[in-house]
């Protein structure tokens, strides 16, 4: 918890949304609630990925189950405390992708989602929060891609811009994938 604790505390708020994000996702790691398992119903540690290819033209999206829509990849730590570990491990199982690359051990981006309640595996998931870190992740646009049938129906690459217009989700639309976009582009130029 500490390692996690003191990354978030050292990151650098892209906007105002990481702003306040990063303030309650601090003030929950200091509650000492389990927040890294899915035994705490209203809130837990998951990991995301910005898969991109190493050109930053393309970024690899999958279509969610759940939300019917073209959405990121990442899950649930379920109990592991290296959550770049998660989110590589994450982009593996839902893509099939072997060789992937964490383009820096470096928190990419913060946020804390909002999980209406819904249906997995025949059982009620109540609504809950995902106290969520992005890692950005660099993959080959040109290895086979598979898809997990019981989480998601597909598997694509698609320019930064199509990525964002493929979500159904309007507030990852607005709030997430084209902040992850605008920080994609500011790595390419190194601010």
């Amino acid at each position: 918890m500490k390692a996690l604790y003191e990354a978030i505390q050292a990151y650098r708020p892209y906007n105002e949304q990481e702003e306040k994000d990063r303030e309650r996702l601090l003030s929950l790691l200091e509650s000492g609630a389990d927040l890294w398992t899915r035994d705490n119903e209203t809130a837990h540690l998951t990991a995301s990925a910005w898969v991109v290819s190493p050109s930053r033209d393309k970024v690899l999206m999958v279509y969610h189950n759940i939300y019917q829509s073209w959405s990121w990849l990442g899950g649930h730590a379920d109990g592991d405390r290296d959550l770049a570990r998660v989110a590589v491990r994450e982009v593996q199982e839902e893509s099939g992708l072997t060789h992937v690359r964490l383009v820096s051990p470096e928190i990419f981006s913060l946020e804390i989602l909002t999980v209406d309640g819904h249906e997995k595996r025949g059982r009620y998931v109540s609504s809950h929060l995902h106290l969520n870190v992005t890692f950005l992740i660099e993959a080959d646009p040109e290895e086979p891609l598979t898809h997990r049938p019981d989480e998601n129906a597909a598997v694509a690459w698609f320019t930064p811009e199509e990525a964002v217009e493929r979500s159904t989700e309007p507030w990852f639309r607005t709030r997430i994938y084209n902040k992850l976009n605008a920080k994609l582009v500011n790595t390419q130029t190194g601010k």
